[in-house]
């Protein structure tokens, strides 16, 4: 009889288990949950700023990015997902990214950062190569709704960037380098 207790409590305790772990999502709802991101990023960049909206249906293409950021004194660190879209046929490329800086700063950050491709060869580039280069400075408090944020990014080679702070709090001036690569499982 105390066998009998003892499988059933392991058998309860296994089923508990397995109840309570998630399934991993599936490479189609990885793609939706990023193509979702991407409509509610733009959708607060049209309210933010309409005139962006007939600037990237111009444009051979653009990317919108998901990614938190950790400032920790003299140290950057961030990562993310985001998309690119090729207006001329409407392909999406999925990508990651990672970024590490060097410079003043503390906080942590969640924002997300619109590219607006002028020309179809720095839009091809940034997919096949994907590494950029810059600096940055800013000050974000913000939760939700409340709060502000400002925020200026330096990126040349044809491309217009708009930053959008989610939330967090933070204060930085850092020179980082930022890789963004092609999700080799999403593609």
């Amino acid at each position: 009889m105390n066998k009998i207790k003892w499988l059933g409590t392991i058998f309860g305790l296994v089923l508990l288990l397995t109840g309570c772990v998630s399934p991993r999502p599936t490479i189609g709802q990885q793609r939706q949950a990023i193509l979702q991101m991407k409509g509610e990023v733009l959708a607060e960049l049209y309210q933010l700023n309409p005139s962006t909206r007939a600037q990237i249906n111009a444009a051979p293409g653009y990317a919108v990015f998901n990614n938190a950021n950790v400032n920790i004194i003299l140290a950057s660190f961030g990562g993310g997902y985001g998309v690119v879209t090729d207006n001329r046929n409407g392909n999406n490329t999925y990508m990651r990214m990672a970024e590490v800086g060097v410079g003043l700063g503390a906080g942590i950050k969640d924002f997300r950062v619109v590219f607006v491709f002028h020309n179809a060869e720095t839009m091809q580039r940034f997919v096949e190569q994907g590494w950029a280069f810059g600096a940055q400075a800013d000050a974000a408090a913000k939760a939700g709704d409340k709060g502000a944020a400002v925020a200026g990014e330096v990126t040349v080679d044809n491309i217009t960037i708009y930053q959008l702070t989610e939330s967090g709090l933070a204060l930085q001036a850092t020179v980082k380098g930022t890789k963004y690569w092609q999700d080799d499982t999403l593609n």
